[in-house]
């Protein structure tokens, strides 16, 4: 690629992990404790109805598509650019695939597996919720600094790239 393509490819891909940091820091900062101040039964249902739309969102085209783009930016900074940039973008498509993409598919995905066959008023949703609410928040938060350093990472990429 040209310096002008790559700089405008780590570009999107920054821009794209900086919008997926902000998802998420909407659900820390004041999503989840709107929920969790609502009654347990309300929470639940809203998260599970929140959890079911997202299937058909663009956060999820997003979210997943940067999982293997983040990978190949990697590989392609380690074997295709020379300097400081290479390192900043394979440290910020790491944070990605570890910190966002993993801790995903690893933590707040089998949590929502598990909370979205509960009936919201039973007792096991309301007995899980209270947990639920806490990890899932907890891995959120995990999910939205990491994303945030990912984007960062690959800014810094673009402005030092020569």
């Amino acid at each position: 690629m040209t310096p002008l393509i790559t700089v405008t490819v780590y570009a999107i891909a920054a821009l794209i992990l900086a919008l997926i940091s902000g998802v998420f820091l909407a659900f820390s900062d004041f999503v989840m404790r709107s929920l969790r101040a609502a009654s347990p039964t309300s929470g639940i249902e809203a998260m599970q109805q929140i959890n079911r739309k997202v299937y058909s969102s663009v956060f999820l085209a997003w979210l997943l598509g940067m999982a293997p783009a983040a990978v190949l930016l990697s590989f392609y900074a380690f074997f295709f650019v020379e300097g400081p940039a290479s390192t900043w973008w394979i440290a910020g498509g790491t944070f990605y695939v570890i910190g966002t993409f993993l801790v995903t598919v690893l933590g707040n995905v089998p949590m929502n597996q598990r909370l979205d066959p509960m009936t919201p008023d039973g007792i096991a949703a309301q007995d899980y919720w209270r947990t639920y609410a806490t990890f899932w928040t907890l891995w959120n938060h995990v999910r939205t600094v990491a994303s945030a350093i990912a984007a960062a990472c690959f800014f810094v990429g673009c402005l030092i790239y020569v």
